[in-house]
């Protein structure tokens, strides 16, 4: 049997577990080992299950994942997420599908204090969507705007999903930050126009809520400050060059906790939760990269991600054309499986096929990103769409019939980014001329 023929064999196998619901971690485990061992052996198998875990679980760019968790989970004990909500509401909540609006802003202000689309989702379903019912709006917009807006955790900085990315293909982390900021921008207008077309041809989706007055809305910023004040002291290290990514992140834990004690909400039981949390998942996550690296090693092992780069830019196809049909691939793959797996699957194979085609993984990995957002919203497997269930009583049907219009607005950021790459290399260049 030839070693193609074993990687093929490896990755039929890979998908059938997966299919009858084994851990995900655990196949790709599996199947590296077992492929590793009938190619190089078994001590080459048992050194490579003994050397990977701690080799990867102390890799220094990782060590930034369980810091920015844990700054997440004390910007949201310190009501950074209810403050961005209160003034965003304060200021448009009187317009037609404002308080809808305000959430989508909310979103993407936590995003900046948390990394995570979960976490995103979580707090501001908690946080939001009670507010909307209160001035009847629509339960489906109500839950689309939420569950939609959490995906922006992912791709304004500081991403957990970014790291992920940027570890597996050896990127600057702090390049693929600065990247997803006007990409972040974007998307977050992309959302809010949503909101008002919907409104627009359907008013009652969204009345407009009570009207704030003028020292409502300038006492409310107060609560902003805060998070400006993180995100500008995170993003602006990075961008001058004060801190790398992990040094960042433990910058940011740090100041979220004072935050957290000087707002008064920091007790022994927050920050027992908050390290509890953090630690579960950050578990989860070195579980599966970890598993996933050791896949990577059994593909490089094969040689066929660089037989299938070869074959596909022989192809004769133009660079958009092939790095349209990956991007293409990526959306099925999206409604089946989480971000991170769904990454760790298909990077060892399409990443080699677009650095042949000279693609800037800077500007690939954002794209990437954007994928993976619509993937946390679309069915069945919409990760975000069951992490708002968990705190709401609207039926899943509403929910996923709610992010229809923002599914949408993914895919037209989607486009206008891979046809003006500018919009995600223009910061880090700018970065790099430093």
């Amino acid at each position: 049997m030839s070693i193609i023929t074993i990687a093929y064999i490896g990755i039929v196998v890979l998908l059938l577990l997966m299919f009858i619901g084994v851990p995900i971690a655990v196949c790709f485990g599996a199947v590296s080992f077992v492929g590793i061992w009938i190619i190089k052996g078994l001590d080459a198998a048992m050194g490579t299950v003994g050397i990977t875990p701690y080799m990867w679980a102390s890799h220094y760019v990782l060590m930034a994942i369980p810091l920015f968790i844990l700054m997440g989970f004390f910007a949201f004990r310190a009501g950074i997420s209810s403050d961005l909500y209160g003034c965003a509401s304060k200021w448009i909540g009187h317009i037609p599908g404002g308080i809808a609006v305000a959430t989508v802003i909310a979103c993407a202000g936590f995003a900046a204090t948390s990394g995570s689309s979960l976490a995103c989702s979580g707090a501001m379903g908690a946080v939001a969507i009670p507010e909307m019912e209160r001035n009847h709006y629509s339960k489906r917009l109500a839950a689309g705007c939420v569950a939609a807006g959490g995906t922006l955790g992912i791709l304004i900085p500081p991403s957990l999903c970014m790291i992920i990315y940027g570890t597996l293909v050896e990127a600057s982390i702090t390049k693929l930050f600065i990247a997803g900021i006007l990409p972040g921008l974007l998307l977050t207008s992309a959302y809010i126009m949503a909101i008002l077309i919907q409104v627009g041809l359907h008013p009652e989706l969204g009345p407009a809520g009570p009207r704030s007055s003028w020292r409502e809305r300038f006492v409310s910023l107060k609560g902003t400050g805060i998070m400006i004040g993180l995100f500008a002291l995170l993003i602006g290290g990075l961008f001058v060059g004060w801190f790398t990514p992990t040094e960042g992140a433990a910058v940011g834990a740090v100041v979220a906790f004072i935050i957290t004690a000087l707002k008064r909400r920091l007790s022994k039981s927050v920050i027992i939760e908050s390290l509890h949390e953090a630690g579960k998942t950050t578990c989860m996550i070195f579980i599966l990269f970890i598993c996933a690296m050791m896949y990577m090693s059994f593909l490089a092992l094969t040689g066929l991600p660089y037989q299938v780069a070869s074959w596909v830019t022989n192809l004769g196809y133009g660079k958009i054309a092939i790095l349209s049909i990956i991007l293409l691939i990526y959306v099925p793959l999206g409604m089946l499986m989480d971000g991170n797996s769904m990454m760790v699957l298909t990077l060892p194979i399409f990443y080699p096929i677009v650095t042949e085609l000279g693609v800037d993984p800077i500007w690939f990995g954002i794209l990437i990103v954007v994928v993976v957002e619509l993937g946390q919203i679309t069915p069945p497997v919409g990760v975000n769409v069951f992490i708002l269930k968990g705190v709401t009583d609207i039926p899943l049907y509403s929910i996923f019939r709610g992010i229809i219009p923002f599914a949408i607005a993914d895919c037209v950021v989607l486009v206008i980014l891979v046809i003006f790459p500018q919009i995600s290399l223009f910061l880090p260049q700018l970065m790099m001329g430093k």
